[in-house]
């Protein structure tokens, strides 16, 4: 065999290496997205437009009272607030770590110093956890912070804004808006601008009803818990929807049904970073508060009545 055949046969074997290698980086690479995307929510099978029980048994266990689930915005982080009757509410907490999911703990952001500590709130740049901390309801609650660290979270922070001025709880906002909250001394729900990273000036939301107001991600729609107005002799709490006019203001408010809304009470509701989930408390059995597991459903529920505006 001359030299140049051997050129040749050295340098077909080399593409075939190389095209094989190639391949089988693409199909790892598919495989690693695939299996990064199937530990996205503790694992869970994500759901369509009829709301299931999330992580049942994990996060959503029967006999306790959970509520108010946040993620961070790489979805590799999980905060949730449970507590079982007579207890004070905790915030808990999971990360995604080497590809699997932490053993839940509980955060004590605190320390002690409050009694109870709930509705956490991962801001949408990652960088914080906003919660409610008190210790006698409805006499001192307020909206605390911890700030992230290289490794670990800051120690707990009472938000320095004119927002803490009066009893308020559950805190979020959206990727581009200021801070949205309840206002227990007036009960209505309020938002307070971002000024140069400062929450000032608190006004009132101009909406008809509601509480535990949460923004969407985007801006563009505001759910809220309220009491089913629709039908007589119902005590239950539902989940409404305003949805954003173009001129800034709020639509009236729309009843997500009977897909969301039951007999019992659901309440808290929130919005994964991505937009995708409504995530919701939903009372176990009919008592005040009730004790109540997490539901998430597609956000697809939302959008079709965007639609029939």
């Amino acid at each position: 065999m001359t030299l140049k055949n051997h050129i040749i046969k050295f340098s077909a074997l080399l593409i075939i290496l190389c095209l094989s290698a190639c391949k089988t980086e693409k199909s790892n690479t598919k495989e690693d997205v695939s299996t990064a995307q199937e530990n996205l929510y503790l694992g869970q099978k994500p759901p369509d437009s009829i709301p299931e029980v999330f992580a049942p048994g994990v996060v959503s266990i029967n006999g306790r009272f959970e509520s108010t689930i946040s993620f961070s915005p790489d979805l590799n982080e999980m905060y949730f607030e449970a507590k079982h009757e007579n207890e004070a509410s905790q915030i808990y907490f999971s990360k995604l770590v080497n590809g699997a999911w932490t053993t839940i703990k509980k955060a004590n952001f605190t320390k002690g110093s409050k009694k109870e500590e709930m509705h956490p709130f991962v801001s949408p740049d990652g960088k914080r956890i906003y919660f409610t901390a008190y210790d006698s309801i409805f006499s001192d609650e307020h909206i605390w912070h911890v700030n992230r660290l290289e490794k670990e979270w800051s120690d707990a922070i009472k938000l320095n804004s004119p927002v803490n001025e009066d009893m308020v709880f559950f805190p979020n906002h959206s990727k581009n808006d200021g801070l949205y909250y309840f206002n227990l001394s007036k009960f209505k729900t309020y938002y307070a601008p971002n000024k140069n990273g400062e929450f000032i000036e608190p006004q009132e939301v101009d909406i008809d009803m509601g509480h535990h107001a949460f923004i969407s991600p985007n801006g563009d729609y505001l759910l809220v818990t309220a009491r089913n107005n629709e039908e007589e002799n119902r005590k239950d709490n539902d989940i409404y929807v305003y949805f954003k006019n173009q001129d800034g203001t709020w639509s009236s408010p729309i009843n997500l049904g009977t897909t969301v809304n039951t007999n019992f009470s659901e309440k808290t509701p929130s919005i994964s970073p991505d937009g995708k989930y409504l995530f919701f408390g939903r009372d176990e059995r009919d008592i005040e508060p009730g004790l109540s597991n997490i539901f998430w459903v597609s956000t697809e529920v939302i959008e079709k009545l965007r639609l029939k505006q």
